[in-house]
């Protein structure tokens, strides 16, 4: 089996390094030994006898001319000097773009700007824990205290003021408090924390597992608006943490918070020596992917293959990405891509020989480890800065401006009004990207509180044409059309300008009382609802036309089914295709009724997938010639439809409506008991909102609490 193509694709690859850190000037104290090894103190007066030492800085003086000691390596780089060695090492490395952790303290390193001397594209990682620190070393206006208030408005509104601007989020628990991360860490916990932290002093670090705990779990929350990944170290590193708490596997309470399903997470280093655990996780959580820097080039070359192996062993390799880790010297760019270049050639290619790809398989694969899989995860945009490169030399293999599947030319913005009606605006792609995307699209305070039953606004609602608000999309619920591959649609927030909740935004109004309940309570609902509705076909009568029910087979009929077997298969596929999980479906009591029950999720997730739904059913039943409606009362002389919330109330993980003993009366907890009575007692208030039309009053169902 010849492999001279396989290898020759790898060599000639431009790669995307998607971890890396900042380099430092000749004038740090950093000390280029230390670049080679995690040792730190006198356990760096060993390092130089490590097999990964000895044959990184035999390829650095290779690179160089030079002889392989360390002495003529760093006489070399005083006398060629910091621009040359860069060039050099950048060149020799063969990376045209590098996203940066500008949050490891290093002395006097050189800003994200300088490294774009060397590279066409260079993106910022922003570090989580850092930020926090640089916010509790600053003070506060009025010289008071810092509170966990206050500093988690100032933490989420430094994050979002940058979120644009940067392509990924970082932690580093593993460092500081382990990766046994509580997302459901309480609000009185969160407080003793900081607290704590206070009490040490400045400079502030960090450490406190359930302050970094109300970090990250904030952090989740803006990566989600904004759609950015959020990297975790994971495994080995230097002796500051504890590797017994940096295995992945302590990841799974975070990982199952449905809250946070969406948000992609990024295991970092190869999770070494957790590799296998690594691989596990992508190959069961959607969210996870997998990143083998740092493992590349800091063990032996076997260890180098048998991890990436053991990465690949389960992980889709959709999920898995090469990075340098590189860190205070260009050299630690150079050894990355070179040893990362050797590495997944022979891991490649022993899969071919195993009969597990095919060589034309195999080059696929590593085009996606090493440009494909980050371009796509991080959503860079590297076309335009790699065709003006002033670089000397083209690329052999150009990476293109990541674009979806189809081609899109057009975006979706929308909004779901006081009676509960979607609507949207439309703006072209390249305006949403350019503009929209950070200023939104404005609407007037009369759109919020249009009718039913005409476009205008209800009486007294004092919602009128003039004023206006700014539909701000959330970037994290940006979808591509299932039903019309060239357009996407994207769910908005209302703002008085970009920043400031609109108070009657209903998406903000669903967040904020979701804090109350978690920061008060302890708390987190989560919803599934049930759709029902009609679906239609038209006829001819008499010469003209109207719409009828589709058949009028009974309650959950066999048959009935088989006649609307494939429009479901399809729409199941494009709500697939949303994230939107749907648990069952069957038809309904009413004439052409069917109801669809999707799983339950964090509320405010429950809700866009409820619109989602909607918009799917409403469109794959129009590509079939039929009308999908889903009006609380279609016909007098049938039942009507209704839309059943599922809720419950989940408290570290668990479920806490039902009773934990027999105690109670009817089975359910204390605090779901209190939960019925507020339900019941505010129900005329309710009302206002799930039967907000005059429609409405012929098809009124009460919540199903469980």
């Amino acid at each position: 089996m010849e492999f001279a193509e396989l290898r020759e694709a790898i060599e000639k690859m431009e790669l995307v390094d998607s971890h890396a850190h900042n380099i430092v000037p000749f004038e740090s104290s950093f000390a280029f030994i230390n670049s080679l090894s995690e040792a730190t103190g006198h356990a760096v007066s060993f390092a130089p006898h490590s097999l990964s030492f000895k044959r990184n800085l035999r390829e650095i003086a290779e690179l160089y001319g030079t002889e392989s000691s360390l002495d003529a390596v760093e006489q070399y780089r005083r006398s060629s000097g910091l621009q040359a060695i860069s060039s050099k090492c950048f060149k020799a490395a063969g990376i045209s773009a590098i996203l940066v952790d500008d949050g490891l303290k290093l002395d006097k390193k050189h800003d994200i700007q300088w490294h774009k001397n060397f590279v066409p594209f260079v993106g910022r990682i922003l570090r989580i824990e850092r930020l926090a620190e640089e916010i509790l070393d600053g003070e506060l206006p009025d010289g008071s205290t810092w509170t966990l208030d206050a500093f988690t408005e100032t933490f989420l509104k430094s994050l979002r003021s940058v979120a644009n601007e940067i392509v990924g989020l970082k932690s580093i628990a593993a460092y500081r408090s382990g990766l046994e991360i509580n997302p459901h860490v309480t609000r009185e916990d969160a407080e003793i924390g900081l607290s704590e932290v206070l009490q040490s002093g400045k400079p502030v670090r960090v450490t406190n597992k359930s302050f970094i705990d109300h970090i990250l779990t904030c952090s989740l929350e803006v990566a989600l608006q904004f759609d950015l990944p959020l990297q975790i170290h994971t495994g080995f590193g230097d002796k500051d943490l504890d590797l017994r708490l940096s295995n992945p596997l302590h990841l799974r309470t975070l990982l199952e918070d449905t809250r946070f399903s969406g948000c992609r997470i990024v295991l970092l280093h190869a999770s070494y020596p957790f590799s296998k655990e690594a691989s596990y996780l992508a190959s069961v959580y959607s969210q996870v992917y997998l990143d083998f820097g740092l493992a590349i080039p800091k063990l032996s070359v076997h260890g180098m293959i048998s991890s990436v192996k053991e990465l690949l062993e389960l992980a889709p390799i959709k999920k898995v990405m090469f990075s340098t880790d590189a860190y205070a010297t260009p050299e630690t760019y150079y050894l990355g891509a070179k040893r990362a270049r050797e590495v997944i050639f022979s891991v490649l290619r022993d899969a071919c020989i195993d009969r597990d790809l095919s060589i034309a398989e195999a080059i696929e694969a590593s085009k996606d480890i090493f440009v494909q899989n980050a371009i796509q995860l991080y959503k860079i945009n590297l076309g335009r800065e790699l065709f003006d490169s002033n670089a000397s030399e083209s690329p052999s293999y150009m990476i293109g401006t990541y674009v979806p599947e189809h081609s899109v030319s057009l975006v979706r913005i929308i909004w779901v009004d006081a009676s509960g009606q979607h609507r949207c605006r439309v703006v072209p792609k390249k305006r949403f990207d350019n503009v929209v995307k950070k200023n939104g699209v404005g609407l007037t305070f009369a759109c919020m509180g249009l009718t039913s039953a005409i476009d205008g606004p209800a009486e007294e609602t004092n919602l009128t044409g003039t004023g206006e608000i700014r539909l701000m999309p959330d970037i994290s619920t940006r979808r591509e059309i299932p039903w019309t591959k060239q357009e996407e649609m994207v769910l908005a927030d209302m703002h008085l300008k970009p920043g400031e909740a609109w108070e009657y935004c209903p998406r903000e109004a669903l967040r904020r009382v979701s804090k109350v309940l978690k920061d008060e309570f302890n708390l987190v609902m989560n919803a599934g609802f049930e759709n029902e509705f009609y679906l239609l076909k038209k006829l001819e009568r008499d010469g003209k036309e109207e719409w009828v029910p589709i058949d009028s087979k009974p309650y959950c009929s066999f048959s009935g089914f088989d006649a609307i077997s494939t429009l479901f298969q399809e729409i199941i596929a494009a709500l697939n295709s949303l994230n939107v999980v749907v648990e069952q479906l069957h038809a309904e009591a009413g004439k052409g009724q069917f109801e669809m029950a999707l799983g339950h999720t964090a509320c405010t997730y429950a809700a866009d997938n409820l619109i989602f739904t909607r918009e799917v059913v409403r469109a794959v039943a129009s590509k079939h010639g039929l009308l999908a409606t889903f009006v609380p009362k279609y016909a007098l002389d049938d039942i009507g439809s209704g839309s059943h919330v599922h809720l419950s109330l989940w408290q570290n993980g668990k479920n806490v409506f039902v009773a934990s003993d027999a105690s109670s009366q009817h089975g359910m907890s204390k605090v779901g008991e209190e939960f019925m009575a507020g339900v019941l007692y505010h129900l005329p208030s309710i009302l206002a909102f799930t039967a907000p039309l005059p429609n409405s009053a012929g098809e009124k169902k009460t919540e199903k609490l469980l």
